[in-house]
């Protein structure tokens, strides 16, 4: 099946998921961007195309991915909302797929189905009334994390209920390739962006004070980074193949009296866990605060 998909911005977000629908055949993948060297080397990597403009690329999208900060959606919006109602009411909706954060499903539908009152440079297409209202649009949000670059992502997926059941299967099969896909209810998603979406910096943090503590016992920093990292990764991977619990493996390695009980101990005199907490829940909050 033929899959045509436009990408509104080129970051490494937005790159990192066309990467992975690069490789189905039959997929064809275009890119905009203010930066038009972005674009077009986000274009050359991935064996795509680009758009002249944001209005070309929401014409001729099946899935129009809005890779862009919450800060500027709005304005992406405005800019493509008269082609988004005409192919509405054509019968040849876009499906399109936000991962901005704090953006809900409506209040993207709001920005994207305003009535056409003009041409508003859709050369051919009549004008609708003042008064018109348009259908809702198909919305899917989505919200990944950076480990997407190397296809183990988690990426969480709300979608509104115009979007066909077979375009959503579609889309959940493209976007697979990064990673772990999960649909969710869209109440959660702000949980999601302050868990899994900026949980990976939280992680880096700790990868690095946890090599800086090797460096602080004597290990050179090369191999503190590299144990820290290894460390990190193995213990991920314990909880999501044993299917432990993490209290459970933490006590397997927690003898009586030993070194690593004194290392949980100085962690807990420093709050490490409510400190955690507390980063995911800023970010929670922070996610609210931009919609």
């Amino acid at each position: 099946m033929r899959i045509s998909i436009a990408c509104i911005g080129s970051g490494n977000m937005g790159t990192a998921l066309m990467k992975g629908a690069a490789g189905i055949d039959g997929t064809e993948i275009g890119f905009t961007d203010t930066d038009r060297a972005k674009a077009e080397a986000a274009a050359k990597a991935l064996g795509g195309f680009t758009f002249a403009t944001n209005a070309e690329a929401a014409e001729r999208g099946d899935f129009l991915f809005l890779a862009v900060k919450p800060q500027i959606l709005g304005g992406v919006l405005e800019e493509i909302a008269p082609v988004l109602v005409e192919r509405l009411a054509s019968g040849n909706p876009a499906i399109l797929v936000s991962m901005a954060p704090g953006w809900s499903i409506g209040k993207i539908q709001a920005a994207a189905g305003r009535p056409v009152t003009g041409r508003s440079g859709c050369p051919g297409v009549d004008s609708a009334p003042e008064s018109a209202v348009p259908l809702p649009q198909a919305i899917v949000r989505i919200m990944p994390n950076t480990p997407a670059l190397i296809s183990l992502g988690v990426i969480a997926l709300a979608a509104s209920p115009e979007v066909p059941a077979e375009r959503l299967d579609a889309l959940e099969g493209l976007l697979g390739r990064a990673g772990i896909v999960d649909r969710i209810e869209e109440r959660y998603m702000d949980a999601v962006t302050g868990l899994s979406g900026s949980g990976p910096a939280f992680v880096y943090l700790f990868i690095e004070a946890l090599a800086d503590g090797g460096v602080r016992a004597g290990l050179p920093r090369d191999k503190a980074l590299r144990y820290a990292a290894q460390t990190v990764l193995g213990a991920a991977a314990m909880v999501r193949e044993t299917g432990r619990h993490p209290g459970e493996l933490k006590d397997m390695v927690t003898s009586p009296g030993g070194t690593t009980i004194a290392g949980v101990a100085a962690l807990e005199s420093g709050a490490f866990r409510g400190t955690v907490m507390n980063a995911v829940e800023a970010a929670f909050r922070r996610s609210v605060e931009l919609g």
